[in-house]
């Protein structure tokens, strides 16, 4: 399965609460995703929490985008990478 970063910008400031309902917004955003065939892997947050650089598995850009919008969220740019790990070379 490929994997992709997805780029977010959130001029406004991310705003998911740290408790039981920020828990539940990501769950259904999970439930969501998986049924477009597409796993959230992990994300990153910029300091000022206006960007978001986050890891997805999934068939295509396309199916990320779409499951992006189902969950109202924005996509900013959407880049197929692979991993490199510096112990790789050791």
């Amino acid at each position: 399965m490929p994997r992709y970063m997805v780029e977010r910008n959130f001029p406004e400031g991310l705003a998911i609460p740290m408790d039981a309902t920020g828990a539940g917004i990501c769950g259904e955003v999970v439930a969501r995703n998986l049924e477009g065939g597409v796993t959230w892997i992990q994300s990153f947050v910029s300091a000022d929490k206006t960007q978001t650089f986050c890891i997805y598995d999934g068939p295509s850009p396309e199916a990320i985008r779409s499951c992006a919008q189902k969950n109202a969220l924005p996509v900013h740019r959407i880049t197929e990478v692979k991993v490199l790990d510096p112990y790789f070379y050791h």
